[in-house]
């Protein structure tokens, strides 16, 4: 057994959340100049060109890298021989969300119910998926996740006849439509199986992926390939004005599932796929 004060919680979940508000994950700047070198179009070059002076700026003078901070989601991984002790581990998540938007001068964009609309001013609650795993230690993955791409993302509870072409009709029209409404070039995370809500979460836990790694399956990956060739022939490309790269990667997580359903869903994310993982 091993014993964590809630405390290092705080103290992580506050550093984490400021460090993917300011800085990038390389594997996604890696992306980004790619998309520029072999863009042919002038105008979503120059798309491009800032997107990547944006980064720049942000490494810099650590600023946050979008004015749309976010709300906050916490991945916790808890070994099952991990016992807290000073206090709730929720309540210390919160007060470590609350600290970073604070100290890191984060704009707070959550409300109090989904109708009444009254901002919290604190950016809490945060949305926390605890998963218990073996071993003693606590893996803390933090995503804020901008809402302008939130709003695209879709689920669809397909019949077990359903083909992988249906699926990649299912994506890749859905992110075309889209147009440049989610701030492409995107990021697309898929979760294929499971049941309804599982099915969403392996979307977002799927924009955890680097880019620069594939599914293992052989299937998945070219599946993976098939999805994003299909949306870059549309040439949205760059914030909706035509060019090659309409997302930089799709990835996906899949699970077993039900002989009676096919549950597809995708969680769309901007360029600006921010996310910091720590284990204690």
């Amino acid at each position: 057994m091993r014993t964590i004060e809630v405390a290092r919680l705080t103290k992580t979940v506050e550093k984490l959340f400021i460090e993917a508000a300011y800085y990038l994950p390389a594997d996604i700047k890696q992306a980004l100049s790619e998309a520029y070198e072999k863009e042919d179009q002038e105008l979503a070059k120059n798309v491009l060109e800032v997107i990547i002076k944006n980064f720049h700026i942000s490494d810099q003078g650590d600023y946050p890298l979008c004015q749309d901070t976010g709300m906050a989601v916490v991945f916790l991984d808890i070994g099952q021989d991990v016992h807290f002790t000073g206090g709730y581990y929720y309540d210390a998540v919160c007060k470590g969300v609350q600290k970073a938007y604070d100290l890191g001068y984060l704009r707070k964009s959550v409300v109090k119910d989904p109708f009444k609309r009254e901002n919290t001013q604190t950016n809490l609650p945060p949305v926390i998926h605890t998963n218990i795993v073996p071993g003693e230690q606590v893996k803390i993955t933090v995503m804020p996740k901008g809402f302008g791409a939130e709003n695209l993302s879709q689920i669809k509870m397909m019949l077990p006849s359903s083909t992988e072409e249906d699926v990649i009709d299912f994506v890749a029209s859905q992110v075309i439509q889209a147009g440049g409404k989610g701030c492409p070039p995107g990021i697309i995370g898929v979760g294929i199986g499971g049941t309804f809500e599982y099915a969403a979460l392996m979307a977002k836990k799927a924009l955890l992926v680097p880019l620069d790694q594939h599914h293992p399956d052989p299937f998945y990956a070219e599946l993976e390939e098939r999805i994003c060739q299909r949306i870059n022939q549309s040439k949205v490309g760059p914030m909706g004005i035509s060019g090659n790269t309409t997302v930089l990667g799709v990835r996906i997580l899949n699970y077993a599932t039900h002989i009676a359903g096919l549950p597809v869903a995708f969680n769309y994310c901007c360029h600006s796929c921010r996310h910091s993982c720590m284990i204690l």
